[in-house]
């Protein structure tokens, strides 16, 4: 059986993955634990925003899915929603995409670690647009896929293209299975 070391990027990496997994809580908790709590999810899109917005960063996990059928259910206005949800997720997978395309793969690797990325990159060599589709389209981490597409440096078109197409068929999805 092999033993872990725990050997100084080990540590970091944990001390990051700490770091952001409080980021999300602690965002999470300041928008929409508030709407839930004082009852504005209505009113409160602001909240679904920064949560979106943050969700769709590749270095936070957030539930951006379970956010959206929760003000759905609370009865927020379906085409705000709808256009919040896009727009964030699409500003935030441009950024993800044009970190990827900027950065080394050598930080992404310290950031995410090699086996993720290899992982993404696989996939994305092996099937090309379609599974920045599923992706989006799928709860999986889309974020690390907009990643992975800046670093193999896949035509900024295509990738926006195929991100906005699944985001539509997702949030489409969602919005007809959880109408109230």
């Amino acid at each position: 059986m092999e033993k872990k070391i725990w050997t100084r990027q080990n540590i970091t990496r944990l001390i990051i993955v700490t770091l952001l997994a409080a980021a999300a809580i602690t965002i999470a908790s300041l928008t929409i634990g508030k709407d839930i709590y004082y009852g504005s999810a209505k009113d409160g899109l602001l909240s679904f925003a920064i949560v979106n917005l943050a969700g769709y960063l590749f270095f936070l996990f957030m539930p951006v899915e379970m956010a959206f059928v929760y003000y759905v259910s609370e009865g927020a206005n379906l085409w705000t929603l709808n256009g919040i949800a896009l727009g964030t997720a699409l500003l935030s997978q441009s950024v993800d995409y044009l970190i990827g395309y900027s950065f080394s793969s050598n930080i992404i690797n310290k950031l995410i670690g090699r086996r993720r990325y290899l992982k993404a990159e696989s996939r994305i060599r092996k099937y090309g647009n379609i599974i920045i589709f599923v992706f989006n389209f799928l709860p999986l981490s889309s974020p690390v896929i907009s990643l992975s597409a800046g670093m193999l440096k896949i035509r900024i078109k295509d990738a926006i293209l195929y991100t906005t197409i699944g985001l539509i068929a997702k949030y489409l999805v969602l919005t007809l299975l959880f109408i109230p």
